[in-house]
């Protein structure tokens, strides 16, 4: 077991993505390696979830219809709660510039997409070593 997750305990994970595909595809992988998987298919969304359960880390998908990722994580910085909670860009924009947007915009990390399945799970135990 890793040291930073305690016998009792998984991780909560927080998805934040409009595509159900996407959603299910991440829950199962998580889910298969012990990870909690919270799900939010919007903004609105998420900042319910959030309100009721705050999670180890969050995975935000940039494009969104209502609000975009960069501007929802922004706003989830901004709640003391979430302030030490590490936000990573799980998204398709891979341009170059791309990475560096969402690191401006309070991002901790950047995992593009299409998702390497047999990495992500260790991608994100790497990141939820940011946790303060």
């Amino acid at each position: 077991m890793d040291n930073f997750l305690s016998d009792e305990n998984q991780p909560i994970i927080l998805y934040v993505e409009d595509n159900p595909d996407n959603r299910t595809l991440v829950r199962r992988i998580l889910m298969a390696y012990d990870f909690t998987v919270l799900e939010a298919g919007s903004a609105a969304q998420a900042l319910e979830v959030v309100r009721d359960q705050v999670p180890d880390l969050i995975l935000m998908d940039i494009n969104m219809p209502d609000i975009d990722g960069y501007t929802l994580t922004s706003q989830l910085k901004d709640v003391p709660e979430l302030f030490n909670v590490p936000i990573i860009a799980l998204t398709a924009n891979v341009m170059k510039g791309d990475r560096e947007r969402s690191l401006e915009a309070g991002c901790d990390g950047y995992i593009q997409k299409p998702i390497d399945v047999d990495t992500l799970p260790t991608q994100i135990r790497r990141f939820l070593s940011l946790k303060r």
